[in-house]
């Protein structure tokens, strides 16, 4: 397996809308798979192909291993689309490995039902709900070429961008001068 680096937002490549899995292969097998170390390492619950540099409909989710117990259970979604979602709406704190250090609270459907392809390719539905519903749906966001900051006011979401690119000029001339 293959740590891959996470792309930055404001970076413009996050913002494309990653195209369907034509058929899961062992490629698109090792694919989930160093991404799924990848989200370990990084650290965090879910991760869509974009982010490492691979416009496809593909996302890994773990939202158990950082509980007390530490247990992995990773869930591997291909082709996922939302077929409903819930009227009634839950707020979460949520944050994103392509946004470092940036959170914000974000309101979402409380459950919602979805369809995709598993690992091995075959055909599955989740009812997602509470924290699962809300990870779903920022990763299928990603998808879309949609980040979490696009769900706040112009002002915070220019304020979170400012801050990435300051922090990515100060990390590059902390490199330069090492």
């Amino acid at each position: 397996m293959t740590i891959k680096k996470i792309i930055i937002a404001p970076n413009p490549f996050l913002k494309q809308i990653s195209k369907p899995v034509e058929s899961v292969t062992k490629d698109i097998q090792a694919l989930m798979d160093d991404m799924l170390d990848t989200m370990y390492d990084a650290p965090g619950i879910g991760l869509a192909a974009v982010q490492i540099g691979t416009p496809l409909r593909v996302i890994v989710m773990d939202i158990s291993w950082r509980s007390e117990e530490g247990t992995r259970e990773p869930m591997y979604f291909i082709n996922p689309k939302i077929i409903s979602k819930s009227e009634d709406m839950a707020t979460y704190e949520e944050g994103c490995l392509s946004v470092p250090n940036q959170y914000a609270e974000i309101d979402r459907p409380k459950n919602c039902k979805v369809e995709y392809l598993d690992y091995n390719g075959k055909k599955a539905k989740l009812n997602a709900k509470g924290l699962l519903a809300t990870c779903i749906q920022h990763e299928i966001d990603h998808l879309e070429g949609v980040l979490f900051i696009d769900y706040l006011s112009r002002l915070k979401k220019n304020m979170i961008v400012k801050k990435l690119v300051k922090s990515r000029k100060t990390s590059t001339k902390e490199r330069i001068v090492a």
